[in-house]
Parts: C-alpha cells; sequence; structure tokens
C-alpha cells in the first residue's frame, strides 16, 4: 500500500466531497460551505489531486458520482459523522440512559438517600441501575481506583484529583427505647454517662466524636457494645435499656419505624459535615454530574421537609 504523508491532507476537503454528493452542484456546495463558487470549485480541483480520481463529472441531471465516488461517500459521510460527534459537546438523556451508578458510603448515609434516590432513578432513568459499593473501610481509595463513583461520608484532607461536594451539616443526638426510665426528665451529662451504650464503629480506626469530646473533660463512658453498622445498633436499643448516640438526620428516620425516643445529647460535640467526593476524571461527564445533582436534590428535599 502506498505510504500517504497524512501532514499533507486537507480534511476539510471531505466536506467538500459530502455537500457535493448531497447537492450534485459545485455552486449549491459552496453555498452550503459558505464558499464563492470559483473557490468550491479550485476546492474541487484539490480533491480530485488529493484522491486521485474526478470523483464527480458532469451528466444529463448534473454531477454524478465516478465508481471511486460511490465507493468513498459513505465512508467519508460515516467519518464526518464520528468526527462530529468527537468535537460536539456530550448529551445525557437519563430517559434512555443505562449502565450503573456505583456509590459508596456506609449505612448512615445509604439509609438516608437511597428511597430518594432509587424513586428519582425510577421516574426519570428507570434504565440506570444503583449500586452501593461493597465497604471496605475507605471510600477514598475506591473513588481513586474507579471501583466507585461516588463516594458520601465526612472526609478530612483529600488528594488533589478529588472533588468535594458538602451536603449538609447535621448533630448528634440519643436514642433509647420508647418507654426507656431514663427518658422522662430529660437527659443530664451524669445520667448520660451512667447507662450502658452502644457505639457504632464505622472504620475500626480511632475514638468516635463522643469519646474525643468526653475525653476533653477527663471523663469516659461505658460502652457495653460495638457494631459496625447504625440500624443494627438503633434496633438493638429498641430493644433493651441502652443508649445509642447517632447523627439526628438518621435518628429521626429510624424513629419513623422503630420505637425509639430521641433526646438532645447533653455534650458539645461539633456539628457532623458530610460530603459527597468524586474524582476528576468524572468531573466533566453528563451522567455523572446528573446522578451527582440528583443526590443534592434529594438532601434539599429532605432538609426542606422537616
Amino acid at each position: 500500500m502506498r505510504q500517504v504523508d497524512f501532514s499533507t491532507i486537507d480534511l476539510n476537503l471531505l466536506k467538500l466531497f459530502e455537500a457535493l454528493v448531497r447537492e450534485r452542484s459545485v455552486t449549491q456546495a459552496g453555498l452550503r460551505l459558505g464558499l464563492s463558487q470559483p473557490a468550491a470549485s479550485r476546492a474541487l480541483g484539490r480533491l480530485r489531486t488529493m484522491l486521485g480520481d474526478r470523483l464527480l463529472v458532469r451528466g444529463k441531471l448534473g454531477l454524478e458520482l465516478t465508481p471511486r465516488g460511490e465507493a468513498l461517500a459513505g465512508p467519508v459521510s460515516r467519518l464526518l459523522d464520528d468526527a462530529r460527534g468527537i468535537v460536539s459537546p456530550a448529551v445525557f438523556d437519563p430517559a434512555s440512559a443505562t449502565g450503573r451508578i456505583t456509590i459508596a458510603a456506609h449505612d448512615h448515609l445509604s439509609l438516608l438517600v437511597l428511597a430518594g434516590l432509587m424513586e428519582r432513578f425510577e421516574r426519570h432513568a428507570p434504565a440506570l441501575s444503583l449500586h452501593i459499593a461493597q465497604p471496605v473501610g475507605d471510600n477514598v481509595r475506591l473513588v481513586e481506583q474507579g471501583m466507585a463513583d461516588l463516594a458520601l461520608g465526612i472526609f478530612d484532607v483529600l488528594p488533589g484529583s478529588l472533588y468535594r461536594r458538602g451536603l449538609y451539616t447535621d448533630s448528634l443526638v440519643c436514642v433509647m427505647r420508647a418507654g426507656h426510665p431514663c427518658a422522662e426528665g430529660g437527659l443530664g451529662l451524669e445520667r448520660y454517662l451512667a447507662l450502658r451504650h452502644v457505639a457504632v464503629t464505622i472504620s475500626g480506626v480511632g475514638e468516635s466524636a463522643v469519646d474525643i469530646a468526653l475525653s476533653a473533660h477527663g471523663l469516659t463512658r461505658h460502652v457495653a457494645l460495638r457494631v459496625p453498622h447504625f440500624l443494627a445498633g438503633a434496633m438493638l436499643v429498641a430493644d433493651s435499656d441502652m443508649i445509642l448516640t447517632l447523627p439526628s438526620r438518621l435518628a429521626h428516620r429510624l424513629a419513623e419505624r422503630l420505637p425509639l425516643t430521641l433526646l438532645d445529647l447533653p455534650l458539645d460535640v461539633a456539628p457532623l459535615s458530610p460530603a459527597m467526593i468524586w474524582h476528576e476524571r468524572f468531573h466533566g461527564d453528563p451522567a455523572h454530574a446528573w446522578a451527582r445533582q440528583q443526590l443534592v436534590d434529594v438532601v434539599a428535599s429532605q432538609h426542606a421537609g422537616r
């Protein structure tokens, strides 16, 4: 096969060829491309030289394609369509979208957002599925390695390749079973410390915000049970005299379905600021941006409903 110096090829001439195939007129093809008739004629001469064939010749009804022109008409049209697709802005249509969005999140945030998120997927993107990644303890790594599209949680310092968007601000409250003898008259710090506590240990690393705050006052609590999931902790508290400290939004959600009483935490603890994070390679992707906006809207609707 003859070697071709691609740097000498004027691909704009292929646009002229496409217009000539459609119009079968040099003048009309030139008008389609914004060229005068003389400029279009000169460009046709260069096109013929580039492809080594006359391509179109005069016939009874105007220009007719040569066999070489017939053979090239389809491939050139497809090539230009592909090129237009490459340079055109990416478009996402939820109604026809397929595939899967993977979110890394522990049960706290999954319980809060999944119902609302699935409702939006079913309504706007019925063929797009949602997957909650298997917890591995480090959701930042899952996003970095491409094993999750998004991660939800409370994050400290992040790698420079990750974006972050805050979702809301929350506080901690206490829950105990309905009818618990300590539920009457509020919950002071002394009574709080005297109770047996369920602690949710998500990562298994470091102390909880409650224990850090107590330690600052030289105090400790009796943790009778540690579990890795908030839902398990809440169900155990609903059937015992133990107490659980957990985020306020989740506590209200669980109290709708379990016989739980909510009480103020008798301790100053810094507010919680859950966020979602994603990798820069997905930042401009329309499908990813749509999924991120759905999460933001779900959280906003929950806040408005409280």
